[in-house]
């Protein structure tokens, strides 16, 4: 199995970490940021249900920390994940990226399609909204992001692809479930529809009828899990907080019935 590292021999890539690295270390030293990325990582395994009211973007560490560190890894997965499925590949116009965070998810598809299609990013945090302009700018996707909450948004119809990366677990039962019906519909129509979440199942009881319904309508579902070789900074942090990010791994769901 290819490792992740070569990625960063990606001049925009290696651009974007280099900005990202200034930017965010710019008035913290990086033993705060480790600091508040153990703070995060424990949110992260102990108390996912606080994510979805902003406990990972409380203070200026978290937000370093969730922006440096998780931000590369993420876009390294998401980038892999959709090599890794050849019907993802392939012209997009339009990637709508739901709870889109800082950015990496829709900006990882949507550099890796010849077609380089736009990037349409949901967020209802105001700071990760700005960061997520940030990130698509700086690695050359153009992006219209928008501060708004899931529950109240509905998905364009021009949509040629879907991706929700660590998003849907932090959702109410019923904005879950409503998503979960607008998916479907969207991927029966040809849509490309990504879901991807962390591996383990005790944290998302949602997640076995969810795969049930994809399979169901035709979608797939995956685990994956792809040696890496982190990014300088990314290892630093990793080694400084304690973590051991050798291996990235996550689970998908993916649906695209043409």
């Amino acid at each position: 199995m290819e490792t992740l590292d070569k990625e960063v021999g990606d001049p925009a890539l290696a651009g974007w970490l280099s900005a990202l690295e200034t930017r965010h270390l710019a008035n913290l030293r990086p033993v705060e940021v480790a600091r508040a990325l153990r703070a995060l990582s424990s949110a992260y395994v102990e108390r996912r249900d606080r994510l979805g009211h902003g406990a990972a973007l409380d203070g200026a560490g978290k937000r370093a920390a969730f922006a440096l560190f998780y931000g590369p890894l993420h876009f390294l997965l998401i980038r892999a994940i959709v090599r890794a499925i050849p019907a993802a590949e392939g012209p997009l116009d339009l990637v709508v990226d739901l709870g889109c965070g800082t950015g990496v998810a829709g900006a990882a598809w949507a550099v890796e399609c010849a077609s380089r299609p736009r990037v349409l990013g949901l967020e209802r945090h105001p700071w990760a909204a700005d960061e997520a302009r940030w990130t698509c700018r700086t690695l050359g996707v153009a992006a219209d992001v928008r501060c708004v909450d899931i529950a109240r948004m509905r998905v364009p119809p021009r949509a040629s692809a879907i991706i929700a990366a660590f998003t849907v677990n932090e959702l109410a039962d019923a904005t879950r479930a409503q998503l979960l019906r607008e998916l479907l519909a969207f991927g029966s129509r040809g849509t490309r529809v990504l879901v991807v979440e962390p591996i383990a199942k005790s944290n998302a009881p949602w997640w076995a009828g969810w795969q049930g319904a994809f399979v169901q309508a035709g979608g797939r579902e995956d685990q994956w899990r792809f040696p890496a070789d982190l990014p300088a900074v990314v290892g630093r942090l990793d080694h400084a907080a304690g973590l051991d990010h050798r291996e990235l791994t996550a689970r998908s769901l993916y649906l695209a019935n043409r």
